[in-house]
């Protein structure tokens, strides 16, 4: 395995965390672990020609294998499951309440795979389903990995992937998709839409969002990157709107979110 020397793993991190603010100041182990092979099937006999060809190469594909290589894209349906019911029994109708044009924006800003994104949108199809006049409920799912949102469109699951969904969701929801494999039926597809988008970007939508989960990213940031892209985020939300981060993170003191309940937060001024 090709070793990564003092100085090529140093620009490399800077590198990450300066364009993507990935952090892996402590990850040297797992870089190697990750690309050391890669670099020898590429015919590279050390890292810095390897960070060159990524720095310029226009198509992208070296940049887009580099952060898969080194991000995890860990998900499930129904991970951390109290956050879908807080959603569908506290937020969804305050937000029924207030919303007057019955439009609602939610953002799943690190959708991976789209577990994430499909259970919102099987929550919002079940929870709107008798609603007259109807709701424009699109969700917008982004993620930084090209290889894991077309993985999201395709929306092809394995059985055993689905097994802690209610049973009526899997009649419901999905249909048989080869021996082993189920796929999001096009009802719920097409409520989701997937684009590629960098967090360290400005945030620049249309409209701002009632609902942002922002889940199991941010262990990638250091503080102040976080302290940012949190600050981005608040600004992007409608009053009143919520944030949810996962299990295992938290937002820094002092924040202008109001917490509500552990990983769940909501900015002021509104419902």
């Amino acid at each position: 395995m090709i070793k990564i020397k003092d100085e090529e793993f140093h620009y490399l991190v800077d590198y990450l965390k300066a364009n993507y603010g990935i952090n892996l100041i402590n990850k040297r182990v797992l870089l190697e672990g990750r690309l050391g092979n890669y670099l020898h099937e590429r015919g590279f006999t050390d890292y810095t020609g390897y960070i060159k060809a990524v720095i310029n190469d226009k198509s992208g594909k070296e940049i887009t294998h580099l952060l898969n290589s080194v991000t995890t894209n860990h998900t499930y349906f129904m991970r951390e499951s109290d956050h879908f019911d807080y959603f569908r029994t506290k937020v969804l109708p305050l937000l029924e309440e207030n919303t007057r044009d019955r439009d609602l924006r939610i953002w799943c800003a690190a959708s991976s795979s789209g577990e994430e994104p499909y259970t919102l949108a099987m929550i919002l199809h079940d929870y709107f389903a008798n609603r007259i006049p109807h709701w424009d409920k699109k969700l917008l799912a982004t993620d930084l990995s090209l290889k894991v949102l077309e993985q999201a469109r395709n929306g092809i699951y394995s059985e055993d992937s689905i097994k802690d969904i209610p049973d009526t969701w899997k009649r419901k929801y999905f249909q048989p998709c080869g021996k082993g494999y189920v796929q999001v039926v096009p009802a719920i597809k097409s409520e989701v839409i997937y684009r590629q988008f960098n967090l360290m970007d400005p945030i620049k939508f249309k409209k701002p969002y009632q609902v942002v989960f922002c889940r199991n990213v941010m262990i990638y940031f250091d503080a102040p990157t976080k302290a940012q892209l949190v600050e981005r985020i608040y600004d992007s939300m409608c009053p009143g709107g919520f944030l949810f981060i996962g299990h295992t993170e938290s937002l820094a003191r002092p924040t202008r979110f109001n917490y509500i309940m552990p990983s769940v937060y909501q900015k002021g001024g509104g419902a």
